[in-house]
């Protein structure tokens, strides 16, 4: 492995990373003896943030296995290391479990009689085999991918890419179907009485966004220097730019038709979810929503010249990212406070604790490979879109 293709000195980045995380955690930690119930709850919304990127990378990192291209071969190697953080996702997801009666009604004996046969999905013995399932199923993706890809790096071996072609088709249909059950059981379940069936389908297409814009931002910065900065190309920012056009006006589509479907059957059992989401503070804040993450973008991402101009192409992925913290909000928040509007100093807190965690241990595995797979069939490929790029 060439050591040209080494990644940037991230250590400085790890450790501020690391150094703000640890502090943020012990205020969010202090926060749990203040407020128990608060601080479960925002725990639930800025662990599922960051499980999301990771989570969306793994899709990501399939759909480049199974239709190749330059744009997937640049980005592969910070797509695997924000898949490796999966690992410390699974272990941060103990204390949804431990505190689950802080945050599912159903864990209570009173609102579980109301809920009848309910009862017997929305269990916590059921509730924890089917999280098991689900991080599983990641996990084992991730582990495979990885290790297969670092295994092309050392031998060249196109035995490997196969593998990992072959791999990504049933992968994905695995994806979806666990990112589904996930969504219903962690997200759905807030609210039990309530039910989509488009709601998985949200959660696929937003962390599918939340990947890729965050992507976007980690490859603007990687590009500016070396080695990628003599591979990636403005070409690659350009089908970056396209991708994620797609796949905001594939959110958009989902969170539409679910509205459009509940809006015409205007059945009482489905829109008590949207009439609190729909006044006060809630009400304003889908409004920005519609307009910074679908209608802006959209419009931005028409632009040719744009998606080929990586400081202009990151404003638009940062937007989209903050967007994704706002919405994930008004999906989550009114569950605990209904129409009211509620977000306490928690939310924030445990946004940048797990992050910092998050952002520490993808750049601590983004460091342990050559940014590049340089034993990969695509290779010359690239270099040579790289040149005519430039």
């Amino acid at each position: 492995m060439s050591t040209s293709f080494n990644p940037p000195d991230l250590a400085k980045l790890r450790r501020n990373s690391l150094i703000v995380g640890l502090v943020a955690l012990v205020i969010f930690l202090i926060g749990m003896i203040v407020d128990h119930k608060g601080f479960h709850q925002a725990y639930i919304f800025a662990f599922t943030f960051w499980l999301g990127i990771s989570v969306g990378s793994l899709a990501l990192l399939m759909l480049q296995h199974l239709t190749s291209g330059g744009w997937g071969f640049v980005i592969r190697r910070v797509l695997e290391a924000s898949t490796r953080v999966l690992p410390l996702m699974a272990v941060l997801f103990l204390p949804i479990l431990v505190g689950a009666h802080y945050i599912y009604p159903w864990t209570d004996h009173e609102e579980a009689v109301k809920l009848g046969d309910k009862t017997k999905y929305l269990n916590l013995t059921f509730f924890a085999f089917r999280a098991i399932v689900c991080f599983g199923s990641w996990l084992a993706l991730t582990f495979l991918l990885n290790r297969w890809s670092l295994s092309q790096d050392r031998t060249g071996d196109q035995y490997y890419t196969k593998r990992m072609r072959m791999l990504s088709g049933p992968g994905m249909v695995l994806l979806i179907f666990t990112v589904t059950f996930a969504a219903v059981d962690w997200y759905m379940s807030l609210e039990p009485e309530w039910f989509s069936t488009i709601y998985g389908f949200i959660f696929v297409a937003a962390w599918a966004v939340s990947a890729l814009a965050f992507v976007i931002a980690a490859m603007a910065v990687l590009s500016k220097r070396e080695p990628l900065d003599r591979i990636v190309a403005p070409l690659h920012f350009h089908d970056h730019g396209k991708l994620l056009l797609a796949l905001v006006m594939l959110w958009s589509y989902f969170a539409f038709s679910q509205f459009l479907i509940i809006w015409s059957g205007n059945l009482p059992e489905e829109i008590g979810w949207y009439t609190k989401r729909m006044h006060g503070v809630w009400g304003t804040l889908i409004v920005v929503v519609v307009i910074l993450h679908f209608a802006l973008p959209f419009l931005l991402l028409l632009s040719r010249s744009l998606k080929r101009d990586p400081r202009k192409l990151v404003i638009v992925a940062a937007m989209i990212l903050v967007m994704r913290v706002v919405d994930l909000l008004w999906m989550i928040e009114p569950a605990f406070s209904g129409e009211k509007f509620h977000v306490s100093w928690l939310h924030p807190v445990g946004l940048i604790a797990i992050g910092g965690l998050w952002l520490a241990m993808f750049t601590r595995e983004l460091s342990r490979r050559a940014l590049i797979p340089i034993n990969d069939p695509q290779y010359e490929s690239v270099l040579e879109q790289a040149h005519a790029g430039h």
